[in-house]
């Protein structure tokens, strides 16, 4: 496998759902700010992996059409919530495979208000096994999500099985809520108390409604390219290294009867441990964390899944200050999915921005100190999850190439930055065909 490196990365901001924009403008956004990140023209992407949930088929074609037809292979993925990751899957083994120089990852969403729910209501759901062994077990609260049903009763039993409290799930809440009054992305940036956030409505069992993650518009894309496009193109100095990437599907423990394995924990273990393994590397190593907090109950049953404690220690993480500035690991700078937003499609590569921005010190105000790895957790049930490790290419770093810092600025993209990352292959050929 050869070396994989980001190189470009690019976002919008997240919203809630409106209507107002749709998703190739959302999309067009996002493949736009990563090109002007590396300095690249569409022409320079060889092969695209688009993601989305909500949509049609072939919507990747209709948001990259905007740059150019360049009849470059485009795959559209759905994987739940971990379409993104998905996504940036499939452009890095294009990379690693040696079969492209340069690919391209893009992940948007226009979602609907209110929780998530199927769109098929006249075939069988990709959750329904799991829902049988719930019902059998527990019983199905037919006027609950059935999302906050699996992660509120995943939480509950952590709770009960090794001294967790509603509490620390609170606690998960108020820091990602505080982390994203620093990132002008976040759908939401406001301060709530550990008494606001316990005293907003409940939605399942010791889930709040600031525990869960509302439901987005938005758009995030992730350029990656071998170490000989690196070089040939200068771009040395903000390349981020992809030195792990692993993804996991479900074991039988999904269907047993403990609670915690229905939100997919198991898939997590072994994708961690496996890139650990292939990033020759141990959890400590690590120093800034961007996973899956859908519900504040999965970001606690994630640092047990990815061995960011030791097994059933979960909730000592929090009390010892360790998920946040000052401790051990930060976990979700951005504010992470409860304050950041979920456009399930745009989520991982959300993540993979955050990562990059802060392996390269663009971060500003909310900076991590000495990054040297960074981990990514985006899961999604039925199941799917994708374990990233990045690490900086070079001991040098580069100020950004456009005229504004986009790690610390949201703004929309202009007519000049789109004429900058159109292709102009295809343009000339279309003039001089005229």
């Amino acid at each position: 496998m050869n070396k994989v490196y980001v190189i470009g990365v690019g976002m919008s901001k997240f919203i809630k759902p409106r209507g107002e924009v749709d998703y190739p403008e959302f999309g067009l956004e996002a493949a736009v700010k990563a090109l002007n990140d590396c300095g690249l023209t569409y022409d320079a992407i060889e092969f695209a992996a688009c993601g989305y949930v909500y949509g049609d088929s072939t919507c990747g074609q209709r948001v990259l059409y905007q740059l150019g037809m360049t009849q470059i292979p485009v795959i559209n993925v759905n994987n739940n919530c971990s379409t993104g990751s998905t996504a940036l899957l499939q452009a890095r083994n294009a990379v690693a495979s040696g079969t492209v120089q340069c690919a391209m990852a893009l992940g948007f969403e226009r979602m609907e208000r209110g929780s998530l729910k199927s769109k098929w209501a006249d075939r069988t759901s990709p959750l329904d096994h799991v829902y049988q062994v719930i019902k059998s077990t527990q019983g199905l609260d037919p006027k609950a999500p059935g999302a906050a049903q699996i992660f509120g009763r995943a939480g509950e039993a952590y709770i009960k099985q090794y001294g967790a409290t509603p509490t620390h799930l609170a606690k998960i809440a108020e820091k990602n809520h505080r982390h994203s009054i620093k990132n002008p992305y976040s759908q939401f940036q406001d301060v709530y108390s550990l008494e606001q956030i316990q005293q907003s409505p409940t939605i399942y069992g010791p889930l709040t409604k600031l525990q869960c993650c509302p439901t987005s518009d938005g758009a995030g894309c992730a350029i990656v390219a071998s170490e000989a496009f690196v070089k040939q193109h200068g771009l040395w100095d903000q390349a981020v290294e992809i030195v792990a990437q692993v993804m996991a599907t479900d074991s039988p423990d999904m269907l047993s009867k403990n609670p915690i394995e229905w939100a997919g924990v198991d898939m997590t273990r072994r994708a961690a441990r496996q890139a650990y393994q292939q990033a020759g590397i141990t959890p400590s190593d690590v120093q800034v964390v961007e996973l899956h907090d859908c519900f504040s109950a999965n970001e606690l049953l994630s640092y047990d899944g990815l061995g960011l404690t030791a097994p059933g220690k979960a909730h000592t993480l929090i009390d010892n200050g360790d998920n946040t500035y000052g401790g051990k690991y930060v976990v979700n700078p951005s504010g992470g999915l409860i304050s950041k937003g979920h456009p399930l499609g745009a989520t991982g590569l959300a993540q993979c921005s955050e990562l990059v921005w802060q392996a390269r010190q663009w971060a500003g105000d909310r900076q991590v100190p000495n990054v040297k790895y960074a981990l990514q957790h985006n899961v999604g049930l039925g199941g799917a999850v994708v374990v990233t490790v990045y690490k900086k290419a070079s001991d040098t770093y580069a100020a950004p190439r456009t005229d504004y810092n986009p790690a610390v600025e949201a703004r929309p993209i202009r007519q000049v930055d789109y004429e900058q990352a159109k292709s102009k292959t295809r343009a000339e050929f279309l003039e001089a065909k005229l």
